[in-house]
């Protein structure tokens, strides 16, 4: 249907140029036709009035011979490439300077030198006596105050139209060409200009209707190249972002269905009496530790909220980032002593001061000690080191655990991902940790490494700014 219309489009533009064309060659060349006539009419006029006040008088005063003003009128017959009639006061021929295939008459019947009237000028055959059109223009020959005879100019209209088919001429071209290149600005319009924006309006309703795997059939390296490549960018973006929170809306149910589960289980098994009074303990820590899960999983989705929602603001102070490992360090002595997994801390002499937020710095290493407890066996070391370098400090934790498969080490900071050589170590983890972590460290536009291998250990590095 839209071919057909473009189709119906081009043609309607060509007929529009056609009726251009000869509207030009009918009206426009009758316009300049008329316009020369009047111009040659007067320049006709003008001629005779001089020739009639300068020339001829002398004729009638016997000044010059009747060769005289023949050679006159031969003359100006070629300047002027008109037949020159002399005629007397009554209208017979005194003498003429006729064009080829032209004569004039011994006298001119029914003469009357008013005829002419106001317009300087009559067109016709004049009288009969031509056998193609001409332009008369008279002008009287006065001798002592009286009109003595009076001469008369024919011009053939066709040296007219000559001069207007010269004129014409390079007015149509002008014309075809300026048709021609409207024509090919049209096509370049159609193709480069309409057809994409109708594809990027078709888009548009696509993506209004849901539809996020639509793709804009565009590949031109220009505008509309550029504007349709930023609609698909844009799309994907949205239908990725689309994925994803379905994705987080999955594993948010999933993660809080499991531990509601159990707790419902259990406190329905303790009011029917499937579980006895003296085993109320044991259950009630199971409960306990699920409802710490949830605790964990809420806050980690509060906080990951904060980066979503560009509320984030970091309130940075100078501290030193070196108390702040001994003491996130110490609060995890009742984890590590059961498993009897240690912490030896590596630090500079003296004080390392930086410029960060000192909460959201202690929770990044909350986060990868805590990490690197859940992965490491019992009976290990965990390194947690200070290095300097120029303005920077570099924090290193690093554990002997079991380490990251390298498939998956681009995959660890994803909101909810967990490796599978993980999930049985990790019971109690949200898999939100780790994306905490990046987001805070980048919120201070600093960077995060993970140098991993697995069944040898993994060790994370992170960069703050030095206060010197």
């Amino acid at each position: 249907m839209k071919s057909i219309l473009h189709l119906k489009f081009i043609a309607l533009y060509i007929i529009f140029g056609f009726l251009c064309l000869f509207t030009t060659a009918t009206l426009t060349t009758q316009l300049v036709t008329n316009r020369l006539m009047e111009d040659s009419s007067h320049t006709l006029y003008r001629e005779a009035t001089l020739i009639a006040s300068d020339y001829l008088p002398s004729y009638f005063s016997d000044d010059s011979s009747l060769y005289a003003v023949q050679a006159q009128l031969a003359a100006m017959r070629l300047y002027l490439e008109s037949s020159l009639w002399f005629v007397d006061a009554s209208g017979t021929m005194i003498t003429s300077s006729n064009l080829e295939n032209t004569s004039s008459p011994e006298a001119i019947e029914d003469f009357n030198p008013a005829e002419i009237g106001g317009n300087q000028y009559i067109s016709g055959t004049y009288h009969g006596y031509f056998n193609e059109e001409v332009i008369t223009v008279m002008a009287p020959v006065t001798e002592g105050f009286s009109t003595k005879g009076y001469l008369l100019i024919h011009s053939p209209v066709t040296n007219i139209e000559e001069r207007c088919h010269s004129i014409m001429v390079p007015v149509y071209i002008t014309l075809c060409v300026i048709f021609l290149l409207s024509f090919i600005f049209l096509l370049g319009f159609q193709f480069f200009v309409y057809r994409p924006l109708r594809k990027i309006s078709e888009a548009a309703q696509q993506y209004a209707m849901g539809n996020l795997d639509y793709e804009i059939p565009v590949y031109t390296h220009d505008e509309m190249g550029y504007l349709s490549a930023s609609l698909n960018y844009m799309a994907a973006q949205l239908k990725d972002m689309d994925d994803y929170q379905k994705k987080i809306v999955a594993n948010v149910s999933h993660d809080f269905r499991s531990p509601l589960t159990s707790i419902k289980g259990y406190v329905e098994a303790m009011a029917d009496g499937t579980i006895p009074p003296e085993l109320y303990s044991k259950y009630l820590n199971i409960i306990l530790f699920e409802t710490e899960r949830l605790t964990d999983l809420t806050g980690d989705l509060l906080t990951l909220n904060e980066f979503d929602t560009k509320e984030l603001l970091l309130d940075k102070t100078e501290f030193d980032i070196q108390e702040v490992i001994k003491g996130t360090a110490e609060s995890f002595e009742a984890v590590c002593t059961p498993k009897h997994i240690s912490i030896e801390l590596l630090l500079m002499p003296g004080s390392v001061i930086v410029y960060a937020d000192k909460r959201k710095i202690q929770q990044v290493l909350y986060n990868l000690i805590d990490n690197a407890i859940k992965f490491s066996e019992n009976d290990s070391s965990i390194v947690v080191e200070v290095s300097l370098k120029n303005e920077k400090a570099f924090i290193s934790v690093k554990d002997n655990g079991i380490g990251i498969p390298r498939k998956d080490l681009n995959k660890i900071w994803e909101r909810f991902y967990k490796s599978d050589l993980s999930r049985g170590k990790d019971k109690k983890g949200t898999g939100l940790g780790l994306s905490i972590v990046r987001e805070v460290i980048q919120a201070h536009d600093e960077h995060i490494n993970v140098i991993s291998t697995e069944g040898v250990g993994t060790e994370f590095i992170f960069s703050l700014s030095r206060v010197i």
